[in-house]
């Protein structure tokens, strides 16, 4: 962060900027529709107990990549997630929310992308939008090899305040805007002066000139 407290804009990922979740479209577009369907069989007790509350959601999360990315090397998950963040994620981001992402930009607001999504994919597309930060999901890589597990904690929830506590360093904003959809967004959203959630009320105002691109 900057020495000066400055404005800060938390934007979550997947249902917030984007239509859909993003890691089954990257998953589905990389191993396939066969490969998903027997991912998610292989993974299926942990992926219904983290929706029962049975099972930690980032356990289910690495079971999952584990049965369906495990072994693939860090050259193809890169490659692959560089073709995903320039080519097929551009469709599934909702236009309001880009232009919301370019106004805070313009305001010289700080921006940082909190995501329980994995880092591989969305690093390259927020340098592009121009995000300062991201907290996100990370992998764990063996030699050259995806192990299967995750090299983080699973960023949802009290994880991303603490993510953003922890890159803040002791830093107060001057404000803050966040943005979510969903409970996994609850903690984030209790950190800002200005929240936002999907489906519940406008926009929060911005200055009316940072809405517009300059001509």
């Amino acid at each position: 962060m900057p020495d000066a407290p400055t404005t800060l804009a938390a934007f979550d990922f997947d249902g917030t900027i984007t239509t859909c979740d993003s890691l089954r479209e990257f998953v589905g577009g990389l191993v396939g529709r066969g490969g998903f369907a027997a991912g998610v069989v292989r993974s299926a007790p942990w992926l219904l107990g983290a929706w029962t509350g049975a099972c930690d959601r980032g356990v289910a999360k690495a079971h999952f990549l584990a049965a369906t990315l495990g072994g693939m090397t860090r050259q193809e998950l890169e490659e692959a997630a560089q073709h995903f963040a320039a080519r097929e994620l551009p469709a599934l981001v909702r236009p309001e929310m880009l232009a919301r992402v370019q106004a805070h930009k313009r305001l010289g607001h700080r921006l940082v992308l909190v995501s329980a999504s994995p880092s591989i994919y969305l690093r390259p597309w927020a340098a592009q939008a121009g995000f300062d930060a991201v907290l996100s999901t990370e992998l764990e890589f063996s030699g050259d090899l995806f192990s299967g597990r995750l090299a983080s904690a699973n960023c949802w929830g009290p994880e991303k305040t603490r993510r953003l506590r922890e890159w803040l360093a002791g830093e107060q904003p001057a404000a803050m805007y966040a943005y979510g959809d969903s409970r996994g967004d609850r903690e984030l959203l209790a950190m800002a002066d200005r929240p936002w959630l999907r489906g519940d009320g406008e926009l929060p105002p911005l200055p009316a000139d940072a809405m517009a691109p300059s001509s």
